[in-house]
């Protein structure tokens, strides 16, 4: 892939990248194990799940569970992280001010997360943010959870931009992939893992801890 060319479309994971916000979900998930009498390993359990649905992590615990007992397990884990998360939402560094100059650009915008719907109002209706992306996905539309390319794919498509011509925001391994899936270059968020996380991946064209390292990207100087 060609990391200096210019991006037409931009598409944002939402947790750990637009907000820096998944220790708050390690703390609900570690709740949500202990209630349910389960092991939890913190060091590893949001590099190996980031980017799927909740049902499909709880799944892999409770084969067996009728969807609707898989979705109220996910539904309770969701209420602790917005309880605990809602006083503390704040953008991620350098965010407003890079989708600022896209807008001035005229270069469209997506939201592609596995957060459900109420996790989505949480953080880009408490910042004012919705209005500004052309769409947002997510599995709640039907969509599989990453590493599948399904929802990446489906922004594009909604955005009428090559997905050769988007650049996806990720914190984690499994949404690079899925970016790779669908044919996409891919920025890595460090807000969760260190580079040696992101290894290998050759649709990778830069990482930073937040957005104001990006702002001398060849990829991003739409004009």
């Amino acid at each position: 892939m060609t990391s200096h060319k210019p991006a037409r479309a931009l598409i944002f994971d939402m947790d750990g990248t637009i907000v820096d916000n998944m220790r708050f979900h390690d703390d609900a998930w570690e709740s949500w194990h202990v209630s349910n009498k389960l092991p939890f390993d913190r060091s590893t359990f949001a590099a190996r799940t980031a980017g799927m649905a909740g049902n499909e992590i709880i799944s892999s615990y409770f084969p067996e569970a009728a969807v609707a007992e898989l979705d109220a397990m996910s539904d309770a884990k969701e209420a602790l992280y917005r309880e605990a998360y809602l006083p503390h939402v704040t953008a991620t560094p350098g965010f407003l001010d890079l989708i600022a100059r896209a807008e001035a650009a005229g270069v469209p915008m997506a939201v592609g997360t596995a957060a459900p719907p109420a996790n989505i109002e949480v953080v880009l209706d408490t910042l004012g943010l919705r209005q500004r992306f052309a769409t947002i996905v997510s599995p709640s539309q039907g969509f599989r959870g990453k590493p599948h390319p399904d929802m990446f794919l489906a922004a594009a498509e909604r955005m009428k931009v090559d997905p050769a011509d988007c650049i996806v925001f990720e914190d984690a391994p499994l949404g690079v992939e899925a970016a790779r899936r669908a044919g996409m270059r891919a920025v890595a968020l460090l807000t969760m893992l260190g580079p040696e996380g992101f290894a290998g991946y050759d649709n990778l064209i830069a990482s930073a801890r937040d957005f104001t390292a990006l702002d001398g990207l060849p990829a991003l100087r739409f004009s």
